[in-house]
């Protein structure tokens, strides 16, 4: 997984067959797992690398730290329905 920038090209493998697509994202913290499904990303045709972009970084970072405020087991989002 990548952060950062836009790029049409996998920083990986160098394939430029780099598209929109939707992952899921997992995050332990203290014990906690928080799953946030349906999140944006660009990911590599050839090699699966995927590139979360800074702004849904800055959102995920956000629904982390809401997450850890109800300290559950295993907490569950869906992005697209908080983004």
């Amino acid at each position: 997984m990548m952060v950062g920038k836009r790029t049409d090209v996998c920083v990986f493998c160098k394939c430029k067959t780099v598209k929109p697509s939707k992952d899921t994202f997992l995050a332990d913290y203290k014990g906690c797992i928080m799953i946030v499904k349906n999140v944006p990303c660009e990911a590599c045709e050839q090699c699966g690398a995927k590139h979360y972009p800074d702004s849904v970084m800055k959102k995920l970072e956000q629904i982390t730290s809401e997450a850890k405020g109800r300290m559950q087991e295993l907490t569950v989002t869906d992005y697209s329905g908080v983004a």
